[in-house]
């Protein structure tokens, strides 16, 4: 079928979760169907990113939106989501309107809520509700921010909602954000919402293919010590606010707590983008390396993966990753439950200071490590293939 993929972000490079969910999905569906992609972004988009994606795409259109979008107030003004007003603008509307007629597609495929005031209809992907992730970052907030994350918030289930009517069918990663959304029309009755799971690249995600070697050349303009010293590695989109909360949380609150029993714990805190914040943390025992050429590199590195998450909404593709990689993982209830892996056998779970330190600490115990380690590389083998995450997606898009 000819299936028009409609994208809030150019999926390349993958250096956000959502890009990271799409081009492993347009990979897997071009296997068996012809791909339109209509990507937009509020970055210039290169060269090479397209050319990424395009041996699995018959056409791909990029529309660039205003860094400053003065739809925002629009949206603000009328009660409406600043996020979806901040993705949505006449031109970009015009220019969709003008690809989609010229494909003629037999289903428009988009994802997240960004992406609904365009025309369409077909199938939305949620994602992740944006909503919960947007009120877990309000209960953390103070001041004038805590007011617009509630305006947000508000304006978020009522778009999510929304969404429910506006499509033939949605689609979203986890049961705890399908409840998330639907949670407040209970009574009015639902209209299902199927899930589709993320997925890891167990091939590339191991460390067999990834040798010390190319650990060393990956890592070597920042890392400031023999990587073989990294006691702890976190993961992540270092602007997006739940990894830069996670990454405070680790090393201002979790490690003092470990280096009290373990002096010379090391951490490595990898990913693009690191706010001030995260520069900030960086010193004698704790490196921010930044935007790394490949990611194994800091999974390779590190004995123990912990992904403290208090914020955010979704699935964590990072401990996908991590466990696929051959790495023992401690995280927080936010970010296993998803997973739907089972704690002390796949990964070890705390949700305090207190409970993520001592749990970190176990995980020096040979015997430990390496059973939790192996049980949760073979739990992501078994449950997270692409070809298998993107079923469900596909029989919905087929019918």
């Amino acid at each position: 079928m000819k299936l028009l993929v409609l994208l809030p972000r150019f999926p390349y490079p993958l250096d956000k979760g959502d890009k990271l969910r799409a081009y492993y999905q347009i990979i897997e569906l071009a296997k068996r169907h012809d791909i339109y992609l209509f990507a937009l972004s509020h970055k210039a988009v290169g060269e090479a990113q397209v050319e990424a994606l395009r041996p699995y795409c018959k056409a791909i259109h990029v529309e660039r939106l205003p860094r400053l979008n003065l739809n925002v107030l629009c949206t603000f003004f009328q009660g409406q989501s600043l996020q979806v007003g901040y993705w949505t603008s006449h031109r970009a509307k015009k220019a969709f309107d003008e690809f989609k007629s010229q494909v003629q597609p037999d289903v428009v495929y988009r994802q997240m809520v960004r992406t609904m005031m365009y025309s369409g209809g077909g199938v939305l992907d949620y994602q992740d509700a944006l909503s919960l992730n947007t009120r877990r970052r309000m209960e953390r907030s103070h001041g004038p921010l805590k007011w617009l994350l509630r305006y947000e918030y508000k304006a978020l289930q009522r778009a999510e909602q929304q969404a429910l009517h506006l499509f033939d069918a949605t689609t979203v990663i986890s049961s705890i954000d399908r409840d998330a959304i639907n949670q407040s029309i209970r009574q009015s009755g639902n209209q299902a919402i199927t899930l589709v799971p993320n997925g890891v690249d167990t091939d590339y995600f191991k460390v067999t293919e990834f040798q010390s070697d190319k650990v060393t050349e990956s890592l070597s303009h920042s890392a400031t010590r023999p990587l073989s010293h990294y006691t702890i590695a976190f993961t992540g989109n270092m602007s997006y606010a739940p990894n830069v909360d996670a990454a405070c949380f680790l090393v201002k609150e979790i490690m003092p707590l470990v280096w009290s029993q373990i002096p010379s714990a090391t951490v490595l805190l990898a990913g693009a983008d690191p706010k001030p914040a995260v520069k900030a943390l960086a010193g004698p025992k704790v490196t921010v390396s930044g935007r790394l050429d490949d990611i194994r590199s800091a999974y390779a590195s590190a004995r123990v993966f912990v992904a403290p998450m208090r914020i955010g909404s979704g699935m964590q593709n990072k401990l996908l990753e991590a466990m696929s990689m051959g790495l023992p993982c401690v995280t927080t209830s936010i970010a296993a439950t998803p997973l739907g892996a089972t704690p002390w056998e796949h990964l070890l779970v705390g949700d305090t200071a207190e409970e993520i330190a001592d749990l970190i600490v176990k995980l020096t115990i040979e015997e430990t490590h390496h059973s939790i380690a192996d049980s949760g590389h073979r739990f992501v083998q078994q449950h997270f293939s692409w070809s298998a995450a993107v079923a469900p997606l596909e029989e919905i898009l087929n019918s």
